[in-house]
Parts: C-alpha cells; sequence; structure tokens
C-alpha cells in the first residue's frame, strides 16, 4: 500500500454562525481501504464530506491530493478538477438519458463505449446498457449511479449515505456489490453514514464522529470491543449500565467485584455490559450458579417481558436488589413467562468499565 494518502485532511475546521461544525478534523484516505466517517445525525459528517469533494469552503486546514494542495483555506481546486467521484442518496441520474448515456457522461468519446460496457458489467447492469431510469428499479438505478461515479477512474469515491432508499435485503446485496467493484478499481473510499451496521459491514477503518470530532478510530473489531468511552459503546448497540464507586481499585456489586485499574478511591463509575453478553442462568429453589472468576456473582431477578424477532429473542429482568431493569438477548427461541425468577452474571472479559 502506498504510502501518500489518496486523499489526506488535516486540521479542518468550519463553523457556521459562531458554532464549529468540524473541529480540528484530520484523516487519511489510502488506496483500496474503505474508511467509514460514522456518527448520529448533525456532527458534521456529510460537511467533512463536501468540504473533501470541494464543493464547500472551510475555513482552516488543508485537503491534499496525492501530496498535492487541493484547498488550504485560501485556493482551492474546483471540485471538477478534482479526480474525486461523488454518490449521494439521491441516485440524480439524467432521466432522459439511457444507462449508457449517463454512465459516459462527461467521458472521452475515443473510449466511453469501451469504458461504459466494461463497468456495466461489473455491476451487472450490461443488458440494461439501452433502458432509461423511470424503466429501471430502485437497486438497478443504484448500480448505474455507481457505474457512473467510477466512469472516470476516480481516485477517490465520497459516499453519502448512497444505500439509505433501499429496503434492507436489496441494501446488504448493493453493499457487497459496491464494495467488490471498489476494492477492484483500488479506490481510496469515504463512506458517510449514521448507521453502525453498514459501517462494520463495509469499513477497513470507521472514525467515529461526534460534534465535529473525531472521537475514535480503528478497525471495526478494535472499535466494537474497545469503545473509548459510554457514548462509544452506546453508538453500536444497546447497554446494560450498572453504577459503582471504586475503593482500592476495586467495585463491589451484587455480580462481584470488578476491576478498576487507575481510578482513584471514591470515583463513580459505569460498568457496561451489551445485552447478547449477559449470562441467564435458572432458578433452582431459590439458589443460582456458583461464583466463577469469569462471570463473578450471579444476581436474581425477575422476568418482566420476553419478544421473539426471529434470529433472537429479548428477555427484560427487574433485578431483587435494586428494581433496575436489564436486557439480555438470546439466540433462537427464549420465551419464559413473566415472573420467572432467574439469575444473570457479568462475563468480565465482555464488560467495558468508565467513569461515571
Amino acid at each position: 500500500m502506498s504510502a501518500t494518502p489518496r486523499l489526506a485532511l488535516t486540521s479542518i475546521t468550519k463553523s457556521y454562525l459562531g458554532r464549529k461544525i468540524v473541529d480540528d478534523l484530520s484523516l487519511d484516505l489510502m488506496p483500496g481501504q474503505v474508511t467509514c466517517l460514522l456518527g448520529p445525525s448533525g456532527c458534521g459528517k456529510s460537511t467533512t464530506l463536501r468540504i473533501a469533494a470541494g464543493v464547500e469552503a472551510h475555513d482552516s486546514g488543508t485537503v491534499m491530493q496525492d501530496g498535492m494542495v487541493l484547498s488550504d483555506g485560501r485556493t482551492s481546486v474546483p471540485p471538477e478538477k478534482r479526480a474525486v467521484g461523488l454518490m449521494f442518496q439521491d441516485f440524480a441520474l439524467f432521466p432522459h438519458l439511457s444507462v449508457a448515456a449517463n454512465v459516459g457522461f462527461g467521458l472521452k468519446k475515443s473510449d466511453s463505449r469501451t469504458r461504459v460496457e466494461e463497468l456495466l458489467k461489473k455491476v451487472g447492469m450490461g443488458t440494461h446498457i439501452d433502458k432509461f431510469p423511470h424503466e429501471l428499479s430502485g437497486g438497478e438505478q443504484q448500480r448505474v449511479a455507481l457505474a457512473r461515479a467510477l466512469a472516470p477512474r476516480p481516485k477517490v469515491m465520497l459516499m453519502d449515505e448512497p444505500f439509505s432508499g433501499l429496503d434492507d435485503r436489496l441494501r446488504d446485496e448493493i453493499r457487497d456489490e459496491t464494495l467488490d467493484v471498489l476494492k477492484a478499481e483500488d479506490t481510496a473510499v469515504l463512506l458517510v453514514t449514521h448507521e453502525p451496521s453498514e459501517a462494520m459491514r463495509m469499513a477497513d477503518e470507521i472514525d467515529l464522529m461526534r460534534q465535529g470530532r473525531i472521537v475514535q478510530r480503528g478497525a471495526p473489531y478494535n472499535i466494537y470491543n474497545a469503545p473509548v468511552d459510554i457514548d462509544a459503546a452506546r453508538f453500536f448497540s444497546d447497554l446494560n449500565v450498572i453504577t459503582g464507586t471504586v475503593q482500592g481499585a476495586l467495585t463491589r456489586t451484587p455480580f462481584g467485584e470488578f476491576l478498576a485499574p487507575g481510578l482513584a478511591d471514591g470515583t463513580e463509575i459505569n460498568i457496561c455490559i451489551r445485552p447478547h453478553h449477559l449470562k441467564i442462568d435458572f432458578d433452582r429453589a431459590g439458589r443460582g450458579p456458583n461464583p466463577t472468576p469469569q462471570d463473578g456473582t450471579a444476581a436474581s431477578g425477575s422476568v418482566v417481558r420476553s419478544r421473539y424477532l426471529g434470529s433472537e429473542s429479548i428477555v427484560e429482568f427487574k433485578m431483587d436488589h435494586d428494581g433496575s431493569m436489564l436486557t439480555a438477548t438470546v439466540p433462537s427461541v427464549f420465551l419464559p413467562k413473566p415472573g420467572t425468577p432467574m439469575w444473570l452474571m457479568i462475563r468480565r472479559d465482555r464488560c467495558f468499565v468508565f467513569p461515571a
């Protein structure tokens, strides 16, 4: 992999009406790598993408492509002169042009037909070359939009929620196909999304964004399993949160002791566990399972409700020690009746401890 980023954003800042929308943001896009800018609506993702594309000016910082300055807050290369492809939620196909004409729009005539046929075959649209957009389904229009964006051989592809208009089953299929084509073209990709599942499915690197800043970046596995704070953990899934107080680098709870290294005595902490990492055991005449080093001590509760969602069941418990509610998910069908007494344990290697 080249040591020089295809696209580099360095210390980018952008404000509206005195409020920073993008705050000292830096990121590098490498050839053949999908970088996902992930975060809630309004955190500055799309503004960052528009700055990278050159369609929006930034207040300070530098945008570079292959080591050459595109914009630095004083001068800016116009968008049409950047080797950048764009894909948005709106496919924006020209309704009066055929599929072939849409894909070949802006290409030199000398090589346009060959390139158009090559790309339409890659995205599975080779037999639709003479159709018009109104004759295509949403998924087919998305494939044509991808082919059109790739036609000029952009070094960078910028994608702003491009799959949000598709139904769930088709969305997964189109995502995978898109990823295969982009990898084959060795394109550097910046994908903007607010969906953690999409980022996990597509990204080589996730940059988690909040209030204009990147708060954590890393491979999907690492960012999911080692979140930087409780908000980062909660962005990827529901969380159960148990509170405690540190004494001697330990926190004592009804679920046993938890390590809290590096935190001063008296610090209030949140112990977080995802629903699918809670362990459930049956009540045995008022007794639960024996404590273990891995799972700690079992705490008793009773079932409030349970629901089956097809691939898993969700069970909600009211805990006996303080009346708090905890939620567990179980693969396949598990539907205990309300009021059923049960015991819960927390896997020590699957919980996160954060200062409250």
